[in-house]
């Protein structure tokens, strides 16, 4: 069993690849990630109520495989292809986790990612090092992820939840029903800030930009590292350059 340092080194180096893994019986769905031991015990004590992303209507979830292990003391080893980009299991599993956390610990407020204070960016890397053994690119990868991901949840917010309700200002009195983590005095803020003449003509600007793309992403959350790794397994021999996984992901 790898001790709490020795797990922690593997966040940095592969150690040619040679990690011992431990999975848990009870986790099925798990059972082909590799595993290492961790005498973490808690996660910071500002923890929050948490949500699923809403845009797939999986609704409202405590990610309960990712607190069952922390309980378990195991922490799944993201792995890598040879490009560096997170592949497999362990690695869909953690940017979920850096969602939920994006989420669900820092303001809904009217700023950029520069402008949120360090404490917070801390507890997030804290957490996600907590439960996983992040291997290649570490906290700033960690931290980037979260960067994307609280702005993109902020676009969910203004397009699905306040701007089909400007007419309706009742609608938007409340938080959403799947987000109630979200303290009222924020959710004003934020309403007032999305409702605004400066807001408006930079979301104006933005449609008439994403109009002009004559190509959509369409890959899922996996992204060009999973499709890399799922072609590599069925085209096996096969040089997949960049050229390929641009042709796949239009189809």
């Amino acid at each position: 069993m790898v001790s709490q340092h020795q797990s922690k080194d593997s966040g940095s180096k592969k150690n040619g690849g040679k990690e011992l893994g431990m999975a848990a019986p009870q986790e099925k769905s798990s059972k082909k990630m590799k595993f290492a031991s961790s005498s973490a015990e808690t996660e910071p004590t500002s923890q929050t109520t948490i949500s699923d992303d809403s845009k797939s209507g999986r609704g409202m979830s405590t990610m309960p495989r990712v607190v069952k292990r922390k309980l378990q003391k195991l922490r799944p080893i993201v792995e890598y292809n040879k490009r560096g980009k997170g592949i497999g299991q362990a690695h869909s599993e953690m940017q979920s986790y850096i969602g939920v956390l994006a989420r669900s610990r820092i303001p809904l407020v009217d700023m950029k990612w520069s402008q949120i204070p360090k404490d917070i960016k801390e507890q997030i890397w804290e957490a996600v090092d907590m439960a996983f053994v992040v291997g290649q690119g570490g906290k700033n990868s960690v931290l980037t992820s979260a960067a994307k991901k609280w702005k993109d949840f902020k676009s969910t917010l203004t397009r699905h939840y306040i701007l089909p309700y400007t007419n309706d200002r009742e609608k938007l009195s409340q938080p959403p029903e799947t987000y109630k983590f979200i303290e009222k005095a924020q959710w004003d803020a934020f309403v007032a800030s999305r409702l605004s003449k400066d807001f408006e003509s930079v979301h104006s600007q933005h449609a008439q930009i994403r109009e002009k793309l004559e190509y959509n992403h369409r890959l899922s959350r996996k992204g060009y590292a999973g499709l890399e790794d799922q072609l590599e397994e069925t085209m096996p021999g096969v040089e997949i350059d960049r050229s390929t996984l641009w042709k796949r992901k239009q189809n």
